[in-house]
């Protein structure tokens, strides 16, 4: 059986990777407005991030695809924070529904996701093969970021080749 790189890369990994992938799709465009708006009522200055729109984006299509079917308002609950009120406890503030909405759109509009609304069965959106196929797709090189184990025999051995290195430099050295 094949492995599925969603459920077995690191979340954050797989997300840079599929973002690659979205600005790669002509639909996924940052709007304008973006710039200026914050990401929830909660934060104190809008996402400073380049490819922050990809970025979540990518976070949201990983999201539709673990949770099978996900509407805007629990999207918003997923991506929302504490509000800092100074003396006052903090309290949960959702996140913002005209991101996520675009965002939504954006990925109805490129053919990754669509809409569902079957009575007695949770609403919201869900993907389409083509968006299975496009997050399935996604591949992890293992060359990158995974610890290579050194057996403590192969550490030695490189602890000897590093004193001989070293002693030749000080045999040139003098």
């Amino acid at each position: 059986m094949e492995k599925n790189p969603v459920y077995e890369i690191p979340a954050n990994e797989y997300n840079k990777k599929l973002a690659e992938a979205l600005k790669q799709i002509p639909e996924f465009q940052q709007p304008e407005w973006s710039l200026f708006v914050k990401s929830g009522v909660a934060k104190k200055r809008p996402p400073q991030e380049e490819d922050f729109w990809h970025k979540r984006a990518a976070s949201i299509l990983r999201q539709i695809y673990t949770h099978k079917t996900v509407g805007v308002n629990r999207l918003k609950t997923r991506y929302g924070s504490k509000q800092n009120r100074g003396m006052k406890p903090e309290k949960f503030k959702k996140g913002s529904g005209k991101i996520i909405r675009t965002i939504l759109q954006q990925a109805e509009k490129a053919g990754l996701l669509e809409k569902k609304n079957e009575p007695g069965k949770r609403a919201g959106r869900c993907l389409t093969e083509k968006g299975k196929e496009l997050l399935e797709n996604i591949k992890f090189d293992n060359n990158s970021k995974i610890a290579k184990s050194v057996s403590p025999k192969t550490a030695k051995e490189a602890n000897e080749v590093q004193s001989v290195q070293e002693l030749n430099i000080t045999d040139k050295i003098e």
